[in-house]
């Protein structure tokens, strides 16, 4: 084994017995914290049935990682959701990942809610009805494409959720899945750099992280007073 999972696995559980490990973000929430654990990892035959359900096939270093870190738990925020092969007799796969991520539809969308139809353009009501239906019916229909070709990773919390792009010219980055605030899906991106994040780099960035905080957590600003 190596590449840039090489010893990931033992660093994320090792992480179990640092002294203030409950202090990062997600890790102790009860109910839906990842607790630095980490699922079993899927062995060849497991991944393969998991591309075969989802209808396409997982980028490199990701694939990578369910192989050689685990299938899900520990993670960015409140930790990866577990990535399993399907039963027996599953319903076939929808075709959503297959299809190809296509980013510029957020801003197709933002135009046209900023188009709602009004009243004074349209002659009588029944008009103005016919006219709100066909964008309601348009706005739902992109909203459902902004994630095709995206796997949801991970939560953020308060409806937000992290996605890793499966198919497509960007598989392999990250996006964040922000429709909840009316932002559509947007690129998680470095500070001094415009590109999406690599999967390998989200992880890894939250992992660095994780072990600071974790094991020498920055000292608390002292309490001052006015004399």
């Amino acid at each position: 084994m190596g590449g840039p999972w090489s010893g990931v696995r033992e660093r994320v559980l090792a992480l179990r017995e640092a002294p203030h490990w409950k202090t990062v973000f997600g890790a102790h929430c009860p109910g839906h914290g990842h607790d630095f654990e980490l699922l079993p990892t899927l062995d060849e035959q497991e991944l393969r049935a998991v591309e075969r359900g989802l209808g396409t096939h997982l980028p490199k270093e990701y694939r990578t990682f369910l192989g050689e870190v685990g299938a899900g738990g520990a993670g960015p925020d409140y930790g990866l959701f577990p990535l399993r092969p399907p039963a027996p007799g599953a319903p076939p796969a929808t075709g959503h990942a297959a299809l190809p991520f296509r980013p510029e539809r957020t801003a197709e969308l933002d135009r046209l809610e900023r188009a709602e139809p009004r009243r004074a353009d349209h002659p009588d009501e029944a008009a103005l009805a016919a006219a709100y239906a066909a964008w309601t019916a348009r706005c739902d229909e992109l909203d459902d494409t902004l994630t095709q070709g995206t796997l949801c990773v991970s939560s953020q919390g308060c409806g937000y959720y992290s996605l890793l792009v499966v198919t497509g010219p960007l598989r392999g980055t990250m996006w964040d899945d922000v429709r909840a605030v009316g932002e559509g899906v947007l690129p998680i991106r470095r500070k001094d750099d415009d590109r999406p994040l690599p999967f390998t780099d989200w992880y890894l960035h939250w992992l660095t992280t994780a072990e600071r905080d974790a094991w020498n957590p920055p000292p608390r600003p002292r309490l001052t007073t006015d004399p």
